[in-house]
């Protein structure tokens, strides 16, 4: 069985199955890990949302922030925009079993066998890996119970911004979605900064720095992370993988090879 993790889609279907017929996948063999963002923004949400679920087993996929919002959609909290190209999914016939589906995915998935955890933005620095995957399943849960509109509801604000076990009830679950779903530099005192999307060579550091740059706890396995486009894939740190490549916004989409560490890059169909 080989192993593959794939960065954002955000509906870039062409690129997706250009990527597995490159490799050969064989779903009844091999294993396809998805970095969450896998609908909103490109030509083919609806096909792409349809083959990752029909893919069942062979498939494991987080939540992305896009993810997220669509499933607010789906609910009437928020209204679709013309750039979210989300329409089909929403007039599908299956609609609201794909969505049912969506919501009752992760926030952070660690690999059986291999020494890696995947995770849509990162992992705040202040969380050791254990607390992180408790608090990844604690939000799962809120996403996955009966009053789980609340939660879609309620996560739509930047504040608190500093994490505390203190926290309760919504703002608890928020901080959690937003720091696994959003999170890309954090002030020195480790609170989350939203504003800024740029990359770190195009980024004053002085008050801010990138999540993964923060001291962390030693022997930490690898990170696998998306959302993050302006990365390029450039992140220099050991044992650190940034697979988003803004495939959607005319980039590339990229594809790991976990056994051999070999990278795959399909060109964006897509004219910025």
């Amino acid at each position: 069985m080989t192993t593959y993790i794939v960065g954002d889609v955000h509906g870039c279907f062409s690129e997706l199955k250009q990527l597995l017929a490159w490799v050969n996948f064989n779903p009844k063999q091999d294993e396809l890990w998805l970095t969450g963002d896998i609908v909103a923004r490109g030509p083919h949400s609806l096909t792409t949302l349809r083959f990752v679920k029909n893919l069942g087993n062979a498939a494991k996929m987080i939540l992305g922030n896009h993810d997220l919002h669509l499933l607010a959609i789906w609910q009437g909290i928020h209204k679709a925009q013309p750039q979210d190209k989300l329409d089909a999914i929403l007039n599908a016939p299956d609609c609201d079993d794909l969505l049912h589906w969506l919501r009752h995915q992760p926030l952070l998935l660690r690999h059986p066998d291999f020494n890696y955890i995947m995770v849509h933005a990162g992992i705040l620095p202040q969380w050791k890996i254990k607390d992180a995957e408790k608090l990844a399943q604690e939000a799962q849960q809120a996403l996955s119970a009966n009053d789980f509109k609340n939660v879609l509801k309620t996560m739509y604000s930047n504040k608190p911004n500093q994490w505390s076990e203190t926290l309760q009830g919504d703002a608890r679950i928020r901080f959690i979605i937003n720091a696994f779903t959003r999170m890309r530099y954090c002030y020195l005192d480790g609170s989350l900064n939203f504003e800024n999307k740029l990359s770190v060579i195009n980024t004053n550091l002085n008050t801010i720095k990138p999540w993964y740059e923060f001291t962390r706890e030693t022997k930490l396995p690898s990170i696998l992370f998306g959302h993050w486009a302006a990365l390029q894939g450039q992140v220099k740190q050991p044992n650190l993988y940034a697979l988003d490549t803004g495939c959607v916004w005319g980039g590339t989409l990229s594809m790991l090879r976990w056994q051999d560490k070999k990278l795959f890059t399909c060109p964006s169909s897509i004219q910025p």
